[in-house]
């Protein structure tokens, strides 16, 4: 049997198999008000219809100010649950499951307006200066990340993300490139990490659910946080109840990344073995046969494609024909599955 198509489960939630679609900003908020669209729905669920295990919504903004842009979905304030639970409805009616992953985008917001950080550092010549968050501003953007913990909750979802990856707010306290504080939020990895220690702790509060991690493993500067740093920081998570660490990479400051098929498959593989702790492979994963070695060969617990189910939404189907494994069509489908 294929082990990419063997099920897998996390706490209360079982997935069908181990295919999931990677979180990818859409961009598609038209009025600017971060509620779920037509467009949104269709997305998703076209994926769901196409039998991945499971779908994750895109960087979703726990604050106005965290967007990335002006056009990111928002879980800010309850007006928004009634859009998110429509749409998890949508894919629980596939016969998947579905997670939302939330974020704060720091000093790589987009939006109008002054933004903030660990530090006032830019994030390039091109970007603005971002405020150096106040103690108070931190207690409030941990208590934002709870509160869309809730939202979340409230709309259904399966599984919450904490996204600490991409040189966002999150990623931008771990790092050394990005935090230059000398309070108890920085100057060593301990409180650099206090930071996405408290959002964990806050969520784990409301949230008895799967909890995933999304981070950058290697930040590609030599004066960045490498794999040994975040093998570290995953015990930690793994200590405060977290439940899998989704392995990406880059994306703190404009370094160049030699992304190949599978680059950062071992940063999947090392924390999983060396953290004891579930992980989540990412990037350039394209072909059936490299997901079902990433799943047999104990890589990782779970493969997540991102543009390539943007060019197949029916990836799946590919991969089962290839790997000689039986998936069911929905049943409108049968005649031509």
């Amino acid at each position: 049997m294929s082990q990419l198509f063997s099920p897998l489960t996390i706490r209360n939630m079982t997935l069908k198999n181990r295919i999931v679609m990677s979180p990818m900003c859409m961009y598609s908020c038209e009025q600017k008000d971060g509620l779920v669209t037509n467009w949104h729905k269709t997305h998703y669920t076209s994926r769901a219809v196409g039998q991945a295990g499971l779908i994750m919504v895109e960087a979703t903004a726990v604050t106005p100010q965290g967007r990335i842009s002006e056009r990111d979905l928002g879980i800010w304030h309850d007006g928004h649950i009634e859009g998110l639970s429509n749409l998890v409805g949508m894919v629980h009616e596939q016969n998947a499951k579905i997670g939302i992953q939330i974020a704060h985008a720091g000093r790589k917001s987009e939006v109008n307006g002054p933004i903030i950080a660990p530090s006032p550092i830019a994030f390039s010549n091109q970007s603005k200066t971002p405020e150096e968050m106040t103690l108070a501003q931190i207690r409030e953007t941990i208590d934002a990340f709870v509160s869309a913990a809730l939202r979340a909750k409230k709309a259904g979802f399966d599984v919450i993300e904490i996204h600490a990856a991409h040189g966002y707010l999150i990623n931008q306290f771990l790092s050394p490139l990005a935090n230059q504080r000398k309070d108890e939020y920085g100057g060593n990895p301990e409180r650099r990490y206090r930071f996405l220690k408290e959002v964990i702790d806050g969520i784990r509060g409301v949230w008895d659910g799967p909890l995933f991690v999304r981070i950058s493993a290697n930040e590609y500067h030599p004066e960045g946080n490498g794999l040994e740093q975040y093998i570290q920081y995953a015990r930690q998570m793994k200590n405060q109840g977290v439940d899998l660490i989704d392995c990406s990479s880059g994306g703190v400051v404009n370094f160049p990344v030699d992304a190949y098929p599978g680059y950062q498959v071992p940063y999947a593989e090392a924390i999983r073995r060396q953290a004891d702790i579930r992980t989540a492979a990412v990037g350039l994963i394209t072909e059936p046969f490299q997901a079902e070695e990433i799943i047999k060969n104990g890589r990782a617990d779970l493969v997540f494609l991102a543009r390539e189910l943007l060019r197949e939404p029916y990836w799946p189907r590919k991969a089962a024909k290839a790997l000689g494994y039986e998936l069911q069509p929905p049943k409108q489908y049968t005649r031509g599955w």
